[in-house]
């Protein structure tokens, strides 16, 4: 069974003296925590300010804030970050989004205003939106159980979206012009390739335009903002943005996937490989002293 998660934002447990401690939780999160029901002796998972990754078991209430005891600390691999790129959208395809996406496993969000987008924001509305947003990747991220609640940005311009994306290991601009061969797959190994890096360590971009797709001169300009960048194509059928936004970072989260599978695999070979050679030597030695 997995555990509840929780993410503190001012609280780092190794700066903790005593061997139980109350955790400093939000309102919304203290709420969260009462509507779970949560008892005494149970546990639950809890990333702190520092980003690290504990086992706690509850010992107590205070106040109806859980006091809790670390009953381990939990591994913390190497991820690789996916980040969606999306295109403003109208409604709630936005919240749609990102709350399907913070639950396969997307490490950041970045709004981006485009030519085709429907909806408009003055500085006032895109705060609003980016808290709503916010509140949203968070709670998806505890109901999944992700290791980290994800970023959400502001909305962006294409040029400073652009700027954002010039050192991402990958650039992965989904574009319904893109030819069909242009698969995820093939952007991802140039990207890594390319930066030199390991799959567990990519920081790698996934763009989705608005209703409507993206322009050519902005599939373009994503194209030109890293050497890395490259058109992909999410098949024959044209999709919804809201759907789009989903199956792409789904598709690249999988790919990366099997790609730290077959790395693990190698390395696996490789070193069962070495100890056998070892063996022999050591045998061979053995035999030329006995004769």
């Amino acid at each position: 069974m997995s555990l509840q998660h929780f993410y503190l934002h001012d609280q780092v447990l190794a700066d903790e003296g005593a061997p139980s401690f109350p955790l400093r939780l939000s309102p919304d999160d203290a709420k969260h925590a009462r509507v779970l029901r949560l008892a005494p002796g149970e546990h639950i998972a809890v990333v702190d300010a520092a980003q690290d990754y504990f086992e706690c078991e509850i010992a107590a209430f205070d106040d109806a804030v859980p006091v809790v005891r670390i009953a381990q600390r939990l591994d913390d691999e190497e991820r690789p970050l996916v980040m969606l790129v999306q295109g403003l959208a109208k409604g709630d395809k936005m919240e749609t989004v990102i709350r399907h996406a913070t639950e396969l496993g997307v490490s950041a969000f970045v709004p981006m205003s485009c030519e085709r987008s429907i909806v408009r924001l003055d500085a006032r509305k895109a705060a609003a939106r980016t808290q709503r947003w916010r509140a949203i990747a968070k709670s998806a991220a505890m109901q999944s159980g992700q290791r980290a609640c994800p970023e959400v940005g502001e909305p962006m311009a294409l040029a400073d979206v652009c700027a954002f994306l010039a050192h991402a290991t990958a650039v992965l601009v989904c574009w319904e012009e893109a030819p069909l061969d242009a698969r995820i797959e093939k952007a991802l190994e140039r990207g890594l390739r390319l930066d030199r890096a390991l799959p567990e360590n990519a920081r790698i971009a996934v763009v989705v335009g608005p209703e409507g797709g993206l322009s050519r001169s902005e599939a373009d300009a994503l194209l030109a903002c890293n050497p890395r960048a490259s058109l992909v194509s999410l098949g024959s059928s044209i999709l919804r943005t809201e759907t789009a936004g989903i199956v792409a970072p789904a598709l690249v989260l999988h790919e990366l996937g099997r790609m730290m599978h077959d790395a693990r695999e190698a390395q696996e070979r490789t070193s069962a490989h070495v100890d056998s050679r070892r063996e022999e030597a050591g045998d061979a030695c053995e035999a030329g002293g006995q004769s």
